[in-house]
């Protein structure tokens, strides 16, 4: 009998595409150079067997945040835990196959899809000045969660959600609970200066985030800062912009 031997390999080990970071006319030149050498190969070849991976512009690292156990105190840092870093498409796609979807967590658990470096806490010093726009989904049996949540993480990871150089967007977040689902994006900064870029930015931000929930028209995105939102305590800040 043939042993077949297993081509797969750890994603870690898989060279991005274009290789050892030559552009795509040194990979065409090589290519066409080593006829006999092997067919690179990407995910949208061959889910199972490809040997290219493609890089994201930033690494990301998933975050969860467990529900509460109803027994004893609990410390939000030993609530929150981070599940792992990734920096291809190919990566992202591995773990989001294989973890539990929005629709599965129990009440009160999170995911939080933050840039490498960021804890998704209004205290981390990339957040301080910063704030998110929000919207909740409170007919939850008809909102197909799954399928948004992952549309927002797409935008996310593929810088779709801001300008190239305004480099607002730290993380997304998703928040299962008892009356609602909530779906946010956080931003660096809270359009609290005297820059009116600053501010337009946000609002360019907000209207991209509108469209990935494809919300309608009489449906706003609300979007209030982290400081004021800590202050306000257990009640909502006061939305700072609506789109």
């Amino acid at each position: 009998m043939v042993e077949v031997l297993d081509e797969q390999r750890p994603l870690n080990e898989i060279p991005v595409s274009p290789p050892n970071g030559a552009s795509d006319d040194d990979a065409d030149e090589a290519g066409a150079s080593d006829a006999n050498s092997k067919e690179q190969l990407t995910v949208f070849h061959s889910p199972e067997n490809f040997n290219v991976k493609h890089p994201l512009m930033n690494k990301w690292t998933l975050w969860f945040t467990k529900p509460p156990s109803p027994k004893g105190e609990n410390n939000w840092n030993d609530l929150l835990k981070e599940v792992v870093t990734f920096d291809s498409v190919e990566e992202f796609w591995g773990i989001y196959n294989n973890i539990a979807k929005t629709s599965e967590l129990a009440l009160k658990s999170d995911y939080h899809l933050f840039k490498a470096g960021v804890r998704p806490e209004w205290e981390d010093p990339q957040n301080k000045n910063g704030g998110k726009w929000s919207y909740q989904f409170k007919e939850k049996r008809a909102v197909p969660i799954d399928e948004l949540w992952l549309h927002v993480m797409l935008a996310a990871i593929g810088e779709t959600l801001e300008a190239e150089d305004d480099k607002e967007i730290m993380g997304v977040v998703v928040n299962v609970r008892k009356a609602f689902f909530r779906i946010g994006v956080w931003t660096k900064s809270s359009g609290g200066g005297k820059t009116a870029p600053s501010r337009e930015s946000l609002m360019e931000i907000g209207r991209k985030f509108k469209e990935v929930l494809r919300l309608n028209t009489n449906e706003h995105c609300e979007f209030s800062g982290h400081t004021e939102s800590a202050h306000s305590g257990s009640t909502r800040a006061k939305a700072k912009f609506v789109v």
